[in-house]
């Protein structure tokens, strides 16, 4: 069975906004999901996996689609 994926919505939303959306995402995600934030603040390319590796969660993925940037992001595994 594939793992649950959340979309998180930031577009049109300033820094420190899609960060804090996808900090929330991470603490309500069920074991095993993984969470896609979409994002068009160009700053959220340096503050995700920033913010991700600070929390121990881990950037799988990451593009930019003519401005939209995804995030495909791991939160840390439960111990």
């Amino acid at each position: 069975m594939a793992a649950a994926e959340i979309l998180v919505d930031a577009r049109g939303h300033h820094c420190p906004v899609p960060t804090l959306r996808l900090r929330r995402a991470l603490a309500a995600a069920p074991a095993g999901a993984r969470i896609r934030l979409l994002a068009d603040d160009p700053l959220a390319r340096i503050d995700v996996p920033h913010f991700a590796a600070e929390v121990g969660a881990t950037v799988v993925e990451q593009s930019d689609d003519g401005g939209t940037l995804s995030f495909l992001v791991t939160p840390r595994p439960s111990e």
